[in-house]
């Protein structure tokens, strides 16, 4: 089965699994106390898991941190629900 042109993603309290996030083949599942920076680093490392299950984890971690410290520094923050212009697939 194809996947879906959008990740889904779950947010709870991952508490018990002792991990800030998981990713499997259907779902990426983000801690939700997560907050800020942490939050955009956990979200790229995991959604990066899920789009590429054959990296290995230090690949992983290096371009989510690249990634991470790139987006904020461009002033990336999760605050704006703007999204009328549409991606570089036609889609909104």
């Amino acid at each position: 089965m194809a996947k879906s042109n959008k990740i889904k993603i779950i947010y709870k309290k991952l508490g018990r699994e002792r991990a800030y996030g998981l990713a499997d083949t259907d779902e990426v599942i983000i801690d939700s106390r997560l907050k800020g920076k942490k939050h955009l680093e956990i979200m790229l490392h995991e959604c990066l898991h899920y789009l590429y299950p054959e990296a290995s984890e230090e690949e992983v971690v290096e371009k989510s941190i690249k990634l991470t410290k790139t987006l904020w520094h461009d002033g990336y923050r999760k605050v704006d629900n703007h999204d009328h212009d549409k991606l570089q697939d036609g889609t909104k």
